[in-house]
C-alpha cells in the first residue's frame, strides 16, 4: 500500500518515491504497532496526518490515503480533491466501499477536474488491530461498540445489536481475506457468537459464490479453498463461562494461553 500498491523492488537501492500518507483514527490505530517512524520514512513517508486536520496544499507530492469508507471521511477527501492538495491520489479503504460512496468520489473528482490525478482506488480489507505476529484485537475507536458491555446491555435495541453483529463480522472477514484462507467456524448455540459465526458465514459464501470477484481465488488463497488445511475459527460467548477469567488474568490472550 505504502509503495503505491506495487510490490517492493528486492535489492533496490536507490531513494523511494517521497509522498504523504493520510489516515483517520482507525487508520492510525491499525499502522500504529506496525510501523515506525524510521520505517514509514524509509518508505518514502515525509509526512503522515490525519485526514481531519488541518492540511497545508503540497501540489508535487503524491498522497496515499488510508481511510474507512464512512460518510464524514468521503466528504473530507472530495474536499481535498476540490482543493488540488496533493499531486496524485492513491485511495486505500479499511474496508470495502459501496458503490454509491464511490461515485460521490468520482463526481468530486469530475467536478475538480482532477480525474487523471486519482491513480488508484484500493479496499485493503484491514479492520483489525494486529498487535503481535499470532495475535489480533477488533477494538478501535469505537471500542465501545464491540464491548462485552456493549452486547449485554439490557436495554439494546435490535437495530443495534445488528450494528455490532456486523461490526464483529467485517473485522472477521477482513481478517480471513487477508489471511488467504476460509475458515471452519465453530459456536456456541443460542448466544452472540451464534450471530457472529451465522453472519460470517454467510458473508463468506456469498464472496465464494461470485467466482468472478471472489477474493478466496488466486493469489490470495494460499493452499486452496478445498485444502483440509483451512483454520479453525472458534467463536465464544463470556456469558458461558463468566467464573474462569477470574481465575486467569483478565487478558483474553492470558486465558487462552492457559486454558487451551
Amino acid at each position: 500500500m505504502l509503495n503505491f500498491n506495487v510490490p517492493p523492488v528486492k535489492n533496490n537501492t536507490g531513494e523511494p518515491v517521497w509522498k504523504v500518507l493520510i489516515y483517520d483514527r482507525f487508520g492510525q490505530d491499525i499502522i500504529s504497532p506496525l510501523l515506525s517512524v524510521k520505517e514509514l520514512r524509509d518508505m518514502g513517508i515525509t509526512l503522515h496526518l490525519l485526514l481531519h486536520s488541518d492540511r497545508d496544499a503540497i501540489p508535487d507530492v503524491p498522497a496515499v490515503y488510508f481511510v474507512m469508507p464512512t460518510e464524514e471521511n468521503i466528504d473530507r477527501m472530495c474536499q481535498d480533491l476540490r482543493n488540488q492538495l496533493y499531486e496524485s491520489y492513491y485511495l486505500n479503504f479499511i474496508s470495502a466501499i459501496s458503490r454509491s460512496k464511490l461515485e460521490d468520489i468520482a463526481n468530486a473528482a469530475i467536478g475538480a477536474n482532477a480525474v487523471t490525478q486519482v491513480a488508484k482506488v484500493f479496499d485493503q480489507y484491514l479492520n483489525f488491530i494486529t498487535l503481535e505476529d499470532d495475535m489480533f484485537i477488533l477494538c478501535n475507536q469505537n471500542k465501545e461498540l464491540v464491548s462485552y458491555r456493549a452486547i449485554n446491555r439490557p436495554d439494546i435495541t435490535d437495530t443495534e445489536m445488528e450494528t455490532i453483529m456486523d461490526t464483529i463480522v467485517d473485522s472477521l472477514f477482513c481478517f480471513f481475506v487477508t489471511l488467504g484462507a476460509i475458515p471452519i467456524i465453530r459456536c456456541s448455540r443460542g448466544t452472540a457468537a451464534e450471530m457472529v459465526a451465522v453472519k460470517l458465514d454467510k458473508k463468506l459464501r456469498e464472496n465464494l459464490r461470485d467466482a468472478r470477484n471472489s477474493l478466496f481465488t488466486g493469489d490470495t488463497l494460499g493452499a486452496g479453498q478445498f485444502s483440509f488445511q483451512r483454520p479453525l475459527l472458534v467463536l465464544v460467548d463470556r456469558n458461558i463461562d463468566l467464573a474462569t477469567p477470574l481465575h486467569h488474568t483478565w487478558t483474553y490472550q492470558a486465558l487462552v494461553h492457559d486454558v487451551l
